[in-house]
């Protein structure tokens, strides 16, 4: 189990004794004089997990002097207890507004305190969690968003699949089982470049090029034929209609690769 860091504070010897001699199998406990100035150089310093405040008949002036640690509190993300009388609490909130996070109100047992302060940081370790998991998510959609995009367009499923496989770690990838799909993505999306199977039934990859040709919004955007032909003069009519470049079947990763890179990095 996890061992906190925690500062007790306050004027409240009998309790602050309590935490000590009956907590310290559980916590890591220091405390702090009622001076401001102690009080700030102890969270600075030894950054503690939780900031424990045993109220006793404190001032106002005392207790606005904590709400002024709250930045730093917030800061270093520190949870903050304040143990104390009902109206003791009471004239907290009001001076120090937002500054608890558990108020543990007099009479209160070390086994509850114990308790409640294992709760509240349980819960705040799991929020903390969540929120590490959150930022790593958006950091992976941020990144994933500023991967160039590449179409494929194949009647071959598999084919669609290897593709993808091969790219999936530098580009987003999205696929089309034929022309028609090809051309209904492309009205509401943008892409970097595409590869283009050149033997596909009904809607060639000869006819989804020319109407790629023939769209000034996807004129200028590169098309690679992926071809099984090898034949030398079906090639040259394969590269009479102008692509960027083509690919014999079956394709090789790091050709693949290389030659998306030439045109788009």
């Amino acid at each position: 189990m996890k061992r906190y860091k925690v500062l007790v504070t306050g004027k409240n010897s009998l309790i602050i004794d309590n935490i000590f001699l009956k907590l310290g199998d559980a916590f890591e406990i220091v405390s702090s004089s009622n001076r401001y100035v102690d009080r700030f150089r102890h969270i600075e310093f030894y950054r503690p997990d939780l900031f424990i405040i045993c109220l006793n008949d404190e001032s106002a002036e005392e207790m606005a002097s904590l709400a002024e640690l709250k930045r730093m509190l917030t800061s270093y993300d520190v949870v903050t207890v304040v143990i104390g009388r009902e109206e003791e609490c009471e004239a907290f909130e009001k001076h120090a507004v937002q500054v608890a996070d558990l108020i543990l109100t007099r009479p209160v047992n070390v086994e509850r305190i114990r308790a409640e302060v294992m709760s509240v940081m349980q819960y705040h370790d799991s929020v903390k969690e969540e929120q590490v998991e959150l930022m790593a998510t958006l950091a992976e959609v941020k990144a994933s968003d500023k991967k160039k995009h590449v179409l494929v367009v194949d009647d071959d499923p598999l084919m669609l699949k290897v593709v993808k496989e091969y790219l999936g770690d530098d580009y987003q990838v999205a696929t089309a089982i034929n022309g028609k799909v090809a051309m209904k993505f492309l009205e509401t999306k943008e892409t970097n470049i595409i590869l283009l199977d050149y033997e596909m039934p009904g809607e060639s990859g000869k006819d989804v090029l020319l109407k790629i040709k023939n769209n000034e919004k996807l004129a200028n955007v590169p098309v690679i034929f992926l071809t099984g032909v090898t034949d030398k003069d079906k090639l040259m009519e394969v590269l009479k209609l102008k692509p960027q470049g083509y690919l014999l079947k079956p394709v090789e990763r790091e050709k693949l690769l290389g030659t998306i890179e030439k045109f788009i990095g």
